[in-house]
């Protein structure tokens, strides 16, 4: 997805680049860290929420797409749905986040905030590739934080 990188995303969790913490994987409490942004664009009619691990065995694997956020939403608590959002399938087929748990080794996992020119009105449920494609095509700006995963040595 190739809209400008101009929004902020921070956790109170993890730093840029620095390892997510055990208790947010799939073998502790397994729930989505607590998020903020910054520098939404005004025409942002709604925004949008992908979790992805590109360094997954098959290829990347998206965690988690929340659409249709309210574009004045700036945060989201740990394990909530932000405002107004509208969750996609993630790659496991299932319609809710999916924990870090690597296979093996560090994987690096994607916090992507878009700012979409309109909604894309998709139910909860909507099939991965077609939530994706929604956001491609609305995407007027973005932001990302990346945090490390690897699960107990």
């Amino acid at each position: 997805m190739t809209a400008p990188q101009m929004i902020t995303v921070t956790s109170t969790a993890f730093q840029p680049d620095q390892p997510i913490p055990a208790r947010l994987g799939c073998d502790g409490d397994g729930v989505s860290p607590a998020l903020a942004w910054e520098g939404v664009p005004d025409a942002a009619q709604a925004l949008a929420l992908v979790v992805d691990d590109p360094d997954a065995p098959r290829g990347t694997f998206t965690h988690w797409v929340v659409l249709d956020i309210e574009p004045t939403t700036r945060s989201v608590a740990e394990n909530a749905v932000p405002a107004g959002g509208k969750q996609a399938k993630n790659s496991g087929g299932k319609v809710n986040y999916y924990p870090p748990c690597p296979p093996s080794g560090t994987h690096h996992y994607r916090f992507t905030v878009y700012a979409l020119s309109k909604p894309t009105g998709l139910p909860d449920g909507t099939d991965l590739g077609r939530a994706l494609d929604a956001v491609d095509k609305a995407a007027i700006g973005r932001g990302r934080l990346t945090g490390t995963f690897s699960r107990g040595r």
